[in-house]
């Protein structure tokens, strides 16, 4: 996945959304509507998670060290992982809490009545120009995968929270503009408590989905179908390499593969041919997945009762 895509869309919904904050606190504090408010800190929410992105994804392309041999491109997981946390804590805890003070209280919105109309109308359209880049940054990489493929498959994590977080922050809007609306016309604030409810709701239904698919990215996932597949033709194109036995494979960052593989070869073939076959294999799977930066091959003699059984991710 391309980086300068990621960054471009993690910046667009930063600016985005600082913007936003800033103009719902100011209409929350001529208002008073909870729905403005739960919005106000959603947006803080959402440009703290976008800062945590840009952070990750700087502190990932450190050079791998003695202590952190395979590099540090995990970060990026692991600050991804953060951001479920704060949207779940900042974001939605905190708007059920709003919602729920409003909802015992219910107060009508009686001064400035169309500023926060109108703050949601402009933030509407800041989001789905933020939201457009994302989508056509992920285009640009998603393939044939759905949505939802996508945002499962991707080992990159930026793209799929920023499209989580900008569909999150339009449908919220939508449920403030309603919530708002319906507090104007009714004069009831309990429509206003109920706008918030659902953007609490919906923000901790957006950041469980995060945390679990982030979760299995930290736990580390096996290469995709289409790269195990490329990496095994690589290795069986080798005229010394009789076989491919059994082969694991795992992402230690966005763009960075972990390949092991056991191959099987002659038992006539010196050393120097094993070891000219081995090299020959780690190139190829080099030129088929680049990614791939981290390769290590066994060579082995083969016999059936000692192959391992293949697992989801191997050969």
């Amino acid at each position: 996945m391309s980086v300068e895509g990621s960054t471009k869309a993690v910046v667009m919904a930063l600016c985005a959304n600082l913007g936003i904050a800033a103009t719902k606190f100011v209409a929350y504090a001529l208002t008073g509507s909870s729905s403005m408010l739960a919005e106000a800190i959603h947006s803080v929410a959402d440009s703290g998670n976008q800062a945590l992105l840009l952070i990750g994804g700087k502190r990932a392309r450190r050079g791998a060290t003695a202590e952190h041999p395979f590099g540090y491109g995990r970060e990026r997981y692991v600050y991804s992982f953060m951001v479920a946390i704060v949207l779940f804590s900042l974001g939605g805890l905190f708007a059920l809490y709003e919602a729920w003070h409003k909802l015992s209280h219910p107060e009508p919105i009686t001064s400035w009545q169309w500023v926060p109309v109108a703050v949601l109308l402009v933030a509407i359209a800041l989001e789905s120009s933020a939201m457009r880049t994302a989508i056509k940054e992920s285009n640009a990489v998603r393939g044939n995968a759905s949505w939802v493929q996508f945002i499962r498959r991707s080992k990159s994590p930026e793209l799929p929270v920023i499209l989580l977080e900008d569909a999150g922050a339009l449908v919220g809007l939508v449920f403030a503009l309603i919530g708002v609306s319906l507090t104007l016309v009714t004069g009831n604030g309990v429509w206003d408590g109920l706008g918030t409810a659902a953007i609490g709701v919906l923000l901790v239904v957006i950041a469980i989905v995060l945390a679990i698919e982030v979760k299995s990215l930290l736990i580390g996932e096996s290469a995709t179908v289409e790269n195990v597949q490329a990496i095994r033709r690589a290795i069986e194109s080798v005229d010394a390499v009789d076989r491919l036995i059994h082969m694991r494979t795992m992402h230690v960052g966005p763009e960075e593969l972990l390949v092991a593989a056991k191959v099987a070869v002659d038992a006539r073939d010196d050393a120097g041919r094993v070891t000219e076959a081995i090299n020959e294999a780690e190139d190829r799977i080099r030129s088929s997945v680049p990614i791939a930066t981290l390769v290590y091959i066994e060579p082995d003699l083969f016999r059936a009762d000692h192959a391992v059984p293949r697992t989801p991710g191997s050969v």
